[in-house]
This record gives structure tokens, C-alpha cells and sequence, in this order.
């Protein structure tokens, strides 16, 4: 299984505004370059991003984007939902069309199991540990320093 550049490239974003955090809104232009991400990409990225409320647009001369709650109180479980339209990793109702007694088992037992392991996880890692990791783990603390 492998998450798709928007998921990868929207918690990278929202990491990014995680680590400034307080400090006011930041340009796009910005992530793009420090993240090496095609400026466009993330304007499209913001887009679902700030409809579920976990971004915020800010306009004017100081504008850009910032978070819209606390890095503690976003998971990354909800970056990736959002983005990927939920995270189960099989159709569950187009299998169960299907009438297989086997392909029933299989999505309960296994694919859901799985989903709901995946769910779990990414609940429990919010942006706020993001940040913590990145200036625990000597990720070029300067970058990110304001």
C-alpha cells in the first residue's frame, strides 16, 4: 500500500505550518520552495484542506496560509482522510455487491482489520509530535527557527 503525493505532500504542508505555528500566516511560495513542491501542487492541496477546516487563508499583504487549530489538537489521520476521501484500503460495499461468502470474509477479517489498524495509528500522531520529532531529531532546527 502506498499513499498517494497529495496525502505525502499535504502532511509535509501541514508539518511545515505546524513548525511555524504563532507566527502568522505563510506564502505557499514558501513551503514550495523549503519542501521542494511544485508551488501549483500545493494550491491545489490547500483547497480540500482549508473546506475541512484545518487550514486557514489569510489575505492581504501579510496573507498565506496557517493552521486553523493547535498542531495537538490535528492528526494526521485527518490530513490523509481528507485528502485521500477516507482511508479504507479496499471497496468494501462494491466487494460486498459482489455476494462472494469469500470476498465478505476477506473484507471484514483482513481489509477492514487493516483499515482500522491504519486509522488507529494515524490518530495518535498529531502535528504537534511532527514538530517535536523534527527539532528532537536535529532536522535543521535553523530551517525552522523563526
Amino acid at each position: 500500500m502506498k499513499l498517494s503525493t497529495r496525502s505525502r505532500y499535504g502532511v509535509r504542508l501541514m508539518a511545515f505550518l505546524a513548525l511555524r505555528y504563532g507566527h502568522g500566516p505563510v506564502l505557499l511560495r514558501e513551503v514550495a520552495e523549503r519542501e521542494a513542491i511544485s508551488e501549483k501542487y500545493l494550491g491545489q492541496i490547500v483547497i480540500p484542506l482549508r473546506s475541512a477546516s484545518l487550514l486557514r487563508s489569510v489575505r492581504g499583504a501579510r496573507g498565506g496560509y496557517e493552521l486553523a487549530r493547535e498542531p495537538r489538537e490535528i492528526s494526521v489521520k485527518e490530513i490523509v482522510a481528507v485528502l485521500e476521501g477516507g482511508l479504507d484500503i479496499a471497496d468494501s460495499e462494491k466487494e460486498q455487491e459482489n455476494g462472494s461468502t469469500l470476498s465478505a470474509l476477506i473484507i471484514r477479517r483482513v481489509w477492514d482489520d487493516l483499515s482500522d489498524e491504519i486509522s488507529r495509528l494515524l490518530s495518535e500522531i498529531t502535528l504537534d509530535e511532527i514538530v517535536h520529532w523534527v527539532r528532537e531529531g536535529g532536522e535543521s532546527p535553523a530551517m525552522y527557527n523563526i
